[in-house]
C-alpha cells in the first residue's frame, strides 16, 4: 500500500528536480519522470546537433491534412522516439491559435480554428500516449503571439476565452493528456501561472482534469500566488518559489495545506502513469509516415492549364529555382528545433532522382538561400583524432581568454553552438569561461568574403592570427536568453584570392549563465544580380519550373513576432522575374503561415508546403510527379490585404496591454464577419482528383453527404460542416479517400461545445432550426440542411 506523504514531502513534488525532471519519492511509490519539449519531435535535453531525431511536419502542416488518424499516427511516431530516448512525457502538442499571421510560433498552432486545431491536438495526443509517453499540452492560455511574452498581459471577455481560446485546451482534457503548461503571459490581469479562474475553476473544477497543471520553464514568481491559484509543479528545477518555500508558507499560515496534498497528488499520477509500460511503434514505419503527412499537408492553391501534376518523361527539361530548394526550411528556430540526420535530402536532390531518367534538371537558387547566417563550410583546425573532415575544433577553457589547456576539445559541423548548464559538460557554464573555435577555409573565388559572428558574450573572430571582428557585449545572466534568442550577428569582409586558405578563429569569452550561445558563417562572393540573371536563364530555356521559394528556419522564433506576412522582397523579385521568362512555373512556397499571396497570380501553380518536417524532400518530388496527392486544405485564412486580418497587430500598449478586441472574430470568422472575402478561405485548396456532392442529410445530430469521386485517379475530399450565426464557425469535418469513379457517404459527427455561447451566468444552449453548410471551404455556398433543437 502507498504510504502518505509528509508535509514536506509533498511539498518537495511541487518543484522540478533538474532541468527536465520531476522529484521523485521512491519508498511512497513516487518515480521521477523525464521531459523533453516538442511539439515536432523530442526536442531539449539532447546534447548537441549531432544527436538527432525524427522530424514531423509543422503543426500548421497537420491542420493542412484535416486527417484526424493520420495526426494521430504522427503523435504515435514522436511518442515511440520519445520512448527510444527514456523521454516519459513531451511538452506538446501546442493548442494556441493562429490569432494573427505574424505570430512567431504560429507554425506551431494548428490551426485558427479552435474546432480544428482541439480536434487534431487531441489525436497528436491519443497518437502519442498509445505508446506510454505523456503528452503536456501547451500554453495555457491566450499565448497565441511572441512579443513581450514574458509581460504582456492579454485581455480578453469571457465568451470569447470560452468559446475560442480555451476549447482546443477542453479537447485536450477529454482527450486524456497527463498535464498542461502554463503560458509567461498574464490574462486579464494575472499571470498564467497565477490564473485561479482558468487552472483551478475551469480546468480542474468544471472540466474534471486529474492530472497536473505546471509552468512553463521559469514561467513563475511567487510562492503563495502560485500554489493557491492552482499550480501542481513548478518547472525547471531546483526550486524557485515552490518546493521548501511552500512548506514554510503552510507552516506560516499561508497556504491551505489541502492545496499541497492536491498538488503532489497530481503530480504522483502523472508521474505514476507516464513512468509505466511502454509499447513502442517498430522505427521502420516512420520514414513512410512522415513522407504521407506532409504530402498530406500540401495545399494546392492554383493549377492553371493542370500544370501539376508533372509526369516524368513528359518534358525535356525542369529549371528548379529557388533558394529553398537546396536549403529548406524543416522547421521553425525555437528552442524545440530538432536535429535532423545530414544526409537527410533536398528537394532539388529528390527531384534529381524522381525526373532525372527521364530530363535533365537544371538548378539556380536565385537568392541567397541563407540571408541571415550563412553557413561556415571549413574543415577542423587540427585533427583531434575523431575522423571528422568538415566543422569547426572547438576548444574549452576554464580561463576567460583562451589561454592555458583546454579542459576539452570536439569538432562540431554546426555553425550555431547552444549550451544549457546541466545539459552541455563541455564547458562550465555556469563559471567563467571561454571557448575557440577554428578551422581552415580555402576560397574558390576571388573578392570580398563576409564573415559573420555572434555570441552571448564578447568574441573576436580572426583570420590568419590577426582579429577582424569583434563582436558581442559582455552581458548580465538575465540578457543572456535575449541575446541568444535574438540571433544578431555582426560581419567584417575579408578580401581572399581563389584558392587561397585561411585560418579561421573565433574566441568567446562568457560570464556565468544558464545558457550561451555562439554563432558565426561565411559568405563567398556573388552578386545578387549575376543570381537572379542565372536563374532567369534557366527558366527561359527550361521547359517548365519549379519554383521553391519560401523561409529560413530564423524567419519563425520565440520571443519575436514578424514585422509582416511577405516574402522577403529578393524572393519577389525572383517570383516575377522566373513567371515572365517561364509561365509554365509551379510556385512551392516553404513558409510555416499565412503569407502574402498577391503575387500568386504570376505563377500556373501554386502549392503551400509549410514547415513539412523531414519526409519533406521525397514527398514534394512524388506530388509533384503524381506519384502522390496534395492533400491538404487550407488551415488559416490569407487575406486579400494585410489591412483585413482582425487582430493582426500583436504589440501590447504602454501598460503592456494587448487586447483582443476582435472577440471571436478573428481569422475566417473576422473576414466574413467584415465582409472581405479571403484570398484562400479556411479550408481551401484541391487535390488532382475531382469530386461530386449530393444528398445532403442530417440524422440523429450528424450530417452526411453523398461524396462520388469524378475523376480517373483516385484522391482525397474534406467535407466541412459549418453554421452561419451567430457567426461562422467549423461545427465539423472529415477527410475520405475515393478510388476513380467510387463513392461513399460521408458522415460529420457535430461537435456539441460549438452549438452553445457562454452567456454572463453559464453556457447556453442554441436552440430553434440552425442552419448548417455543408462546404468545401469557409466562403463556399455548399449545400445547406437545417438542424432543429
Amino acid at each position: 500500500m502507498t504510504r502518505a506523504l509528509t508535509l514536506t514531502e509533498a511539498a518537495t513534488l511541487t518543484a522540478g528536480a533538474t532541468m527536465w525532471t520531476s522529484v521523485a519519492i521512491a519508498d511512497a511509490d513516487i518515480p521521477s519522470f523525464s521531459m523533453a519539449d516538442g511539439p515536432m519531435g523530442i526536442a531539449s535535453g539532447r546534447i548537441d546537433e549531432r544527436e538527432v531525431s525524427l522530424l514531423s511536419p509543422c503543426p500548421t502542416a497537420l491542420g493542412a491534412s484535416w486527417n484526424v488518424a493520420l495526426v494521430a499516427e504522427v503523435g504515435r511516431m514522436i511518442g515511440g522516439d520519445a520512448v527510444a530516448r527514456d523521454v516519459d512525457a513531451v511538452l506538446a502538442p501546442n493548442v494556441n491559435l493562429a490569432r494573427s499571421p505574424l505570430a512567431g510560433r504560429a507554425f506551431e498552432y494548428f490551426s485558427e480554428d479552435p474546432l480544428l486545431a482541439g480536434v487534431l491536438g487531441a489525436a497528436w495526443i491519443t497518437g502519442l500516449q498509445s505508446t506510454g509517453t505523456g503528452s503536456v499540452a501547451k500554453h495555457l492560455v491566450c499565448n497565441d503571439s511572441e512579443t513581450g511574452r514574458d509581460f504582456v498581459d492579454v485581455r480578453v471577455d469571457e465568451r470569447t476565452l470560452r468559446e475560442v481560446y480555451l476549447l482546443p485546451f477542453e479537447l485536450a482534457a477529454a482527450a486524456g493528456c497527463v498535464g498542461m503548461l502554463a503560458a509567461y503571459n498574464r490574462v486579464n490581469g494575472d499571470w498564467c501561472s497565477e490564473q485561479a479562474h482558468v487552472i483551478t475553476r475551469i480546468v480542474k473544477d468544471e472540466w474534471r482534469f486529474p492530472y497536473l497543471v505546471m509552468s512553463d520553464w521559469f514561467g513563475t514568481h511567487s510562492t503563495e500566488g502560485t500554489i493557491t491559484s492552482g499550480l501542481d509543479l513548478e518547472m525547471p528545477g531546483p526550486a524557485r518559489f515552490m518546493g521548501p518555500k511552500i512548506a514554510e508558507a503552510v507552516t506560516a499560515g499561508r497556504v491551505d495545506p489541502a492545496r499541497v496534498r492536491d498538488a503532489a497528488a497530481r503530480v504522483a499520477a502523472t508521474a505514476r502513469r507516464v513512468t509505466g509500460p511502454k509499447t513502442p511503434p517498430a522505427p521502420e514505419e516512420a520514414a513512410d509516415i512522415l513522407e504521407q503527412a506532409a504530402a498530406e499537408g500540401f495545399v494546392l492553391l492554383r493549377n492553371q492549364g493542370d500544370l501539376l501534376p508533372l509526369a516524368p518523361g513528359v518534358v525535356k527539361r525542369i529549371a528548379v529555382i529557388g533558394p529553398n530548394a537546396a536549403a529548406p526550411c524543416y522547421q521553425g528556430g525555437t528552442f524545440a528545433k530538432i536535429s535532423v540526420s545530414p544526409d537527410t535530402p533536398t528537394p532539388v536532390a529528390a527531384i534529381r532522382a524522381r525526373y532525372g531518367a527521364d530530363c535533365e534538371i537544371v538548378f539556380e537558387p536565385g537568392v541567397d538561400p541563407q540571408p541571415r547566417l550563412p553557413a561556415m563550410p571549413v574543415a577542423p583546425g587540427r585533427d583531434i583524432g575523431d575522423g571528422c573532415v568538415s566543422g569547426m575544433t572547438l576548444d574549452y577553457f576554464d580561463s576567460t581568454d583562451c589561454s592555458g589547456t583546454p579542459r576539452f576539445s570536439e569538432t562540431r559541423a554546426t555553425n550555431s553552438l547552444v549550451w544549457f548548464v546541466g545539459v552541455h559538460d563541455q564547458g562550465r557554464f555556469d563559471q567563467p569561461g571561454s571557448v575557440r573555435a577554428s578551422g581552415l577555409f580555402r576560397a574558390e573565388t576571388d573578392g570580398a568574403h563576409r564573415f559573420y559572428l555572434g555570441a552571448t558574450g564578447l568574441a573576436r573572430l580572426l583570420i590568419d592570427g590577426r582579429e577582424v571582428l569583434r563582436g558581442g557585449r559582455e552581458l548580465p545572466a538575465k540578457d543572456v536568453m535575449g541575446a541568444l534568442k535574438s540571433g544578431d550577428a555582426d560581419s567584417v569582409e575579408v578580401m581572399l584570392s581563389a584558392g587561397q586558405e585561411v585560418r579561421v578563429t573565433v574566441e568567446f569569452g562568457y560570464t556565468p549563465a544558464r545558457v550561451h550561445g555562439l554563432w558565426y558563417g561565411l559568405r563567398a562572393p556573388d552578386s545578387p544580380a549575376a543570381m537572379l540573371a542565372r536563374a532567369v536563364a534557366a527558366a527561359r530555356d527550361a521547359d517548365a519550373v519549379f519554383l521553391i521559394v519560401g523561409e529560413t528556419s530564423d524567419s519563425s522564433v520565440e520571443s519575436k513576432d514578424r514585422p509582416d506576412t511577405r516574402l522577403a522582397p529578393e524572393q519577389l523579385a525572383l517570383i516575377e522575374a522566373v513567371a515572365a521568362a517561364n509561365p509554365r512555373t509551379a510556385a512551392i512556397v516553404n513558409v510555416g503561415h499565412a503569407f502574402d499571396a498577391e503575387w500568386g497570380d504570376q505563377v500556373a501553380a501554386l502549392m503551400v508546403a509549410w514547415y513539412p518536417g523531414q519526409g519533406f524532400a521525397p514527398a514534394l518530388a512524388s506530388v509533384l510527379s503524381g506519384d502522390r496527392e496534395p492533400g491538404g486544405r487550407m488551415p488559416v485564412s490569407i487575406a486579400r490585404a494585410e489591412s483585413e486580418y482582425c487582430g493582426y497587430a500583436l504589440t501590447p500598449d504602454a501598460d503592456g496591454r494587448l487586447a483582443y478586441d476582435e472577440g471571436t472574430r478573428f481569422g475566417y470568422r473576422g473576414l466574413i464577419a467584415n465582409g472581405t472575402p479571403a484570398r484562400h478561405a479556411l479550408g481551401s485548396g484541391f487535390g488532382y482528383a475531382r469530386f461530386d456532392w449530393s444528398d445532403v442529410r442530417i440524422e440523429d445530430g450528424a450530417v452526411s453527404v453523398l461524396v462520388r469521386n469524378v475523376s480517373a485517379r483516385a484522391g482525397a475530399e474534406v467535407v466541412q460542416v459549418y453554421r452561419d450565426a451567430p457567426e461562422c464557425a467549423l461545427l465539423g469535418f472529415a477527410k475520405v479517400s475515393l478510388a476513380p469513379a467510387e463513392q461513399r457517404r460521408v458522415e460529420i459527427a457535430v461537435e456539441p461545445r460549438l452549438l452553445r455561447l457562454w452567456a454572463e451566468d453559464g453556457w447556453a444552449e442554441i436552440t430553434g432550426e440552425i442552419a448548417l453548410r455543408v462546404a468545401r471551404d469557409a466562403e463556399d455556398a455548399g449545400l445547406v440542411v437545417t438542424l432543429s433543437r
